[in-house]
């Protein structure tokens, strides 16, 4: 076995730091999804990550507007966020507050890569990351104005603490509003997914560029949560399916860079009240806040509360248009 690199020959096979290959006849970068995330949380560990407070993101407070149609002088958020702290399990004095009610489940849409409807990222390795904006094999990087997104992920059935060990695998488009893997011109590209793993503040962050708006669809971020590192790999054991709203404000802004050539007009021709997702309550549980401007770049940040009492109701339906 020593064509497998910087593995260890056990009783059990051959083993990796420790774990055990899921695939004894591959190369340690090639064990795919689950392998990966096993190793990132021990690596974690080791590192003393898990304490509580390590690695505090700072996360906006104000209360989102769910509206498509918000003034600029409101809009428009400022290069400062408002608070910053480490989410905790009490509803009162977390950097972002626990949500009314559960995530809504959205669909999909056509483009998820989750092995739903054909492509399928989540079995590859390298696909635990927070920064999305290569393609996985080194292919081609996306351009377009820097995004930090951060996702704080709340357990409802186990008291509003933070869902430590879920998974979050996250997508969406490019300033041109395709999507990897399956948009012409880019369908063998993987920029713009990634999965992380709740850690104990409660927090998954990735580093990707501000989404463009096409045709037909309000600005969004599309994500799965999973109820742990395991499932990821199969896309029916996602516990919640949902979109994240991006705010008129920051929106109007991002899309006067000469990147995003069709952005401005086709928001223009939609709002968060038309939008065929968020149009039933205006995104009221999934519109972000932000913060930043062009060149430092954004922070977009959302309290995402998953029930996992609930059943599901998302998926991989048809739904928009890259």
């Amino acid at each position: 076995m020593s064509r497998i690199p910087d593995t260890q020959m056990t009783p059990d096979g051959p083993a990796f730091e420790g774990r055990l290959l899921d695939r004894a006849d591959e190369p340690v970068v090639d064990q795919g999804a689950p392998f990966d995330i096993r190793t990132l949380v021990s690596r974690r560990g080791i590192l003393g990550l898990v304490a509580l407070g390590a690695g505090a993101v700072t996360l906006a407070a104000c209360t989102p507007v769910a509206t498509g149609s918000t003034s600029a002088s409101t809009a428009t958020p400022t290069a400062t966020p408002t608070a910053s702290a480490t989410p905790s399990a009490s509803p009162t004095g977390a950097a972002v507050a626990v949500p009314a009610g559960e995530i809504p489940d959205e669909t999909a849409g056509p483009y998820p890569g989750d092995g739903s409807n054909g492509p399928d990222i989540l079995e590859q390795s390298g696909i635990v990351r927070s920064d999305l904006r290569t393609s996985l094999d080194g292919g081609a990087t996306a351009d377009g104005v820097p995004m930090t997104l951060n996702l704080a992920i709340f357990d409802a059935a186990g008291g509003d603490v933070p869902f430590v060990g879920a998974a979050v695998y996250v997508w969406h488009c490019d300033t041109q509003g395709r999507y990897s893997m399956y948009s012409s011109g880019v369908e063998n590209e993987t920029y713009l997914r990634g999965v992380q793993v709740v850690g104990a503040d409660g927090v998954v962050s990735f580093t990707s560029i501000f989404p463009g708006c096409y045709d037909g669809r309000w600005p969004h971020i599309h994500f799965e949560v999973y109820p742990n590192m395991d499932a990821i790999t199969d896309a029916s054991q996602a516990i919640a399916t949902s979109q994240v709203a991006l705010p008129q404000g920051a929106c109007d802004v991002v899309y006067a860079d000469g990147r995003y050539p069709s952005s401005a007009s086709n928001l223009a021709r939609v709002s968060l009240e038309s939008d065929n997702v968020f149009g039933d309550d205006g995104g009221a549980l999934e519109l972000a806040t932000t913060a930043g401007d062009n060149t430092a770049g954004w922070t977009v940040a959302l309290g995402v509360r998953v029930d996992t009492t609930t059943a599901p109701t998302a998926g991989a339906a048809p739904g928009g248009r890259g």
